[in-house]
């Protein structure tokens, strides 16, 4: 039987000690900060990134250089193996499209899987594709199962701040004016490949009812059968809020005692440099059985 080895990004929030612990491969996501090149989780950590947003440091993402993709899966096939390789969503990245072209040089031995998901949705794909690695599929089989559920899962995101939507373009500075005075905390979705407005509140509370909310309602109708059939996880990420994302981790295992919360962690700096720090959000997938 060949071998099936997994690939992803950091955008997936798996940190390379864990991915050397689950037997997976990481590619660190590129980052120019003031004019200098860093990479996730290799020279950059989570804190000495927020530290460069606080200081108004020039931050831009990049994707991983084509060398860095083809020399290591040149690495991990020369034992013969297939490589299923999951990078962060199309719409919010060139790296998939990239990845498509590279392996297109590898035949079926490369399966890029663009499942339009990122962070904690990203995660639970990677941990699908191990689960059915591990019941014996190949690494076409593998892509097509995640392919096949890709738009099982939603992420709501509450932030702190209108301040680096504003630097980003998404928001004229008017509108993050008055967004300010007034106390807006708006909520955002993704489903699939898109980062869109999804409510305005005024406060942490009330944008904590919000998404408890929008996940109540996925679950009870859109993902309904998924529920009966013990198929769904929740999950919560956060961006510099960890006292935040453990209660409101409670919060959730109380509003949804019959599914089981299984990631608590950093959203993707890919995903942070945008909405900034004390941002919360969470999240419900399908998972493999």
């Amino acid at each position: 039987m060949t071998k099936v080895k997994i690939v992803t990004d950091s955008n997936s929030g798996i940190t390379q000690a864990e991915a050397e612990k689950l037997g997976i491969s990481v590619l660190p996501m590129p980052f120019l900060i003031d004019g200098e090149q860093y990479y996730e989780d290799i020279n950059l950590t989570q804190t000495e990134f927020y530290a460069h947003l606080k200081n108004d440091a020039a931050v831009s993402t990049s994707q991983p250089a084509i060398g860095s993709v083809t020399d290591l899966w040149d690495e991990l096939l020369c034992d013969g193996s297939e490589i299923v390789h999951i990078p962060m969503s199309s719409g919010l990245s060139e790296s998939c499209h990239t990845a498509e072209s590279l392996a297109k040089d590898y035949g079926e031995r490369v399966q890029v899987v663009d499942n339009q998901r990122i962070s904690i949705t990203q995660k639970q794909s990677v941990y699908d594709a191990i689960t059915l690695a591990k019941q014996g599929k190949n690494a076409r089989e593998i892509k097509e199962r995640l392919i096949k559920t890709k738009f099982d899962s939603s992420i709501y995101i509450s932030l702190d701040t209108l301040k680096y939507l504003k630097k980003g373009g998404r928001l004229t500075p008017a509108a993050a004016l008055i967004g300010t005075i007034l106390k807006i905390k708006p909520v955002l979705q993704i489903q699939g490949e898109k980062l869109d407005a999804f409510k305005k509140v005024q406060t942490l509370k009330k944008a904590k009812d919000v998404m408890i909310a929008a996940l109540r309602s996925d679950l009870e109708t859109r993902f309904s059968e998924y529920v009966k059939n013990g198929e769904m996880t929740i999950a919560v990420a956060h961006t510099a809020n960890d006292g935040e994302a453990a209660l409101f981790g409670d919060e959730l295992r109380e509003a949804f005692p019959d599914i089981p919360l299984t990631f608590t962690d950093p959203l993707s700096l890919s995903v942070s440099c945008h909405i900034g720090p004390g941002a919360l959000a969470c999240a419900c997938s399908r998972v493999v059985k």
